[in-house]
């Protein structure tokens, strides 16, 4: 397996999201806010979780060497959330994203882990912008794409999905 690059912040490790994570994304992928904000991806066991990670993780892991990261707690290791840089269908420009299980929302990590990887972005994969989408109702994911300095620039759509979704860039 290719060794790829992990990051840390003060409370954080962000590690490419492995196969071994397949019992930890099923768990997010089916949480209550992943489903309202993001949507089914009918990832339905522990197996399927595997299969998601490995055909729509990877790929792009091995293609451009970043891509989706599983967040961990320093302090106790627990595998708290997601968040990544995604070369998205439809949309011009590598995408930031995160979502993170209940239990940990509301603590800063999605915003202290999305932060490393915008200045990652920026200073290591010299990469001039990045964009974000997000759903029109919600407001948590817009006030944490605003606090990263990322400014609404209007609206689009991704394909297959009817969904009117906020688009968000920055540049260095």
């Amino acid at each position: 397996m290719t060794e790829y690059k992990a990051f840390e912040t003060e409370r954080l490790f962000l590690k490419p999201t492995v196969e071994e994570d397949a019992e930890f994304i099923f768990e997010l992928l089916n949480s209550p806010n992943w489903l309202k904000y993001i949507g089914n991806r009918n990832v339905t066991s522990i197996e399927s979780a595997r299969e998601y990670i490995k055909f729509k993780m990877l790929p792009q892991l091995d293609r451009l060497g970043f891509g989706n990261y599983t967040v961990i707690r320093k302090s106790d290791q627990a595998k708290m959330g997601i968040c990544g840089l995604y070369d998205r269908d439809g949309l011009e420009g590598l995408d930031i994203g995160f979502a993170f299980l209940p239990e940990y929302e509301g603590y800063g990590y999605a915003f202290e882990s999305a932060n490393k990887l915008k200045q990652v972005v920026f200073d290591e994969f010299r990469i001039t912008e990045i964009v974000a989408i997000t759903s029109q109702d919600n407001a948590s994911s817009q006030k944490l794409l605003e606090k990263l300095g990322m400014r609404l620039t209007g609206t689009t759509k991704i394909p297959n999905d009817d969904e009117e979704l906020l688009l968000y860039k920055i540049s260095k």
